[in-house]
């Protein structure tokens, strides 16, 4: 059994045995109705109190309420299935946002007498979890496995390694296979926050490590960048997943997505892809060739984010508005988001431009970097 499947089994019997333990049932708002499988009731659950979303087609309602209480529509279930094998994972669970499936699921898994061990850096998501979680955390040298080796030797209580799958600021790819591993050997959980490869990396778009049959215990994902839709989900084992439907606060005390979201979302997740991962390829070839004629190619980050590290902060200004003068919108990116001394523009390409308006815009960066002397 998995570490946090373990975890899960023991904090699921600990929920029941005292009579605390909640499972999501399907509920469609209906005015001032629910209809609960072919029930319909009076709805005494709601947060819409002034009635306002009468009137409204179901497909434009807000759920006003949790899914715990009368938010979680049927549309949810078929999501969650098509997510969980997506993963290749048992289960999954939708939140409102990939930031909230992050704070949910590291600080469902860990808390006071744990220790998290999360690479140096991952989104301010994982930072933040792992504050509110209240477990001793270790920050590790960016995408050091012997590092996290070391350091899971010295962990205490429940061990979770917790890295991102493509680096949203550096656009490079962790090793997923070594730090699953390495979280085995030591009994530890490992979390894969994966916003930015998910949908693009791997065979058909299954995600960071996913060609490398690199599975972490928990895969947190984004609805809103590749699939282009709005939410957040977290795919893992069944129990963790039912674990988190009663312990993550960001679900439980939060409204759920409007059906009209979740309905989306799966559309998209069923549309196919293939054409489209051809084509950001292809920009993504263009762009890294752009930067190594520059001599600003980065080794081991040739994702669809790449940072042209201007250094100064001023310089990084300059820039992005230089660029913006010019047609093209990159921004300058500064700390706190990266380190003193480490301002860039972070460029991402995507599926949309043809080779012409890319190759323009991409001139565009070679003559700009020349004139603020970015090298």
């Amino acid at each position: 059994m998995r570490p946090s499947e373990a975890l899960a089994s023991r904090g699921l019997a600990s929920l029941r045995s005292q009579g605390l333990l909640r499972r999501l049932r399907e509920a469609r708002a209906d005015g001032a109705h629910a209809v609960v499988g072919r029930r319909r009731l009076l709805n005494l659950s709601s947060n819409d109190y002034l009635g306002l979303s009468s009137g409204i087609p179901r497909w434009a309602q807000a759920a006003s309420s949790s899914r715990l209480l009368s938010g979680n529509d049927p549309g949810y279930a078929p999501l969650e299935r098509a997510l969980a094998s997506h993963r290749s994972q048992r289960a999954s669970i939708v939140f409102p946002t990939g930031y909230m499936a992050n704070i949910g699921a590291i600080c469902s898994l860990a808390g006071r007498g744990d220790t998290i061990l999360s690479d140096g850096l991952n989104h301010a998501s994982v930072i933040d979890a792992c504050r509110l979680s209240g477990a001793r955390t270790v920050v590790y040298a960016h995408n050091d496995v012997g590092a996290v080796e070391r350091a899971l030797a010295r962990a205490r209580g429940t061990a979770l390694v917790v890295t991102e799958g493509v680096f949203s600021m550096d656009g490079d790819v962790a090793d997923v296979r070594a730090i699953a591993a390495a979280a085995r050997r030591h009994g530890a959980i490992g979390v894969l926050d994966d916003a930015h490869g998910d949908f693009v990396l791997g065979p058909r778009g299954g995600g960071t490590g996913s060609g490398a049959r690199a599975s972490m215990d928990v895969h947190t994902g984004s609805l809103s960048k590749a699939l282009g839709s709005l939410g957040g989900y977290a795919a893992a084992g069944g129990r963790t997943v039912e674990l988190l439907a009663n312990r993550a606060r960001t679900l439980v005390y939060t409204s759920a997505l409007p059906p009209a979201v979740v309905a989306h979302a799966r559309a998209r997740l069923a549309e196919p892809k293939a054409a489209r991962r051809r084509r950001l390829a292809r920009n993504v070839k263009m762009l890294h060739d752009c930067l190594d004629s520059m001599g600003l190619g980065r080794e081991g980050a040739r994702t669809h984010i790449a940072p042209v590290i201007a250094g100064d902060e001023r310089r990084a200004v300059r820039l992005g508005e230089r660029l913006a003068e010019r047609g093209v919108l990159a921004h300058a990116v500064r700390y706190p988001t990266v380190a003193r001394g480490a301002a860039r523009v972070r460029l991402s390409v995507t599926a949309w431009p043809g080779e012409a308006e890319l190759g323009g815009a991409l001139d565009e960066v070679r003559r700009a970097c020349r004139a603020l002397r970015v090298s």
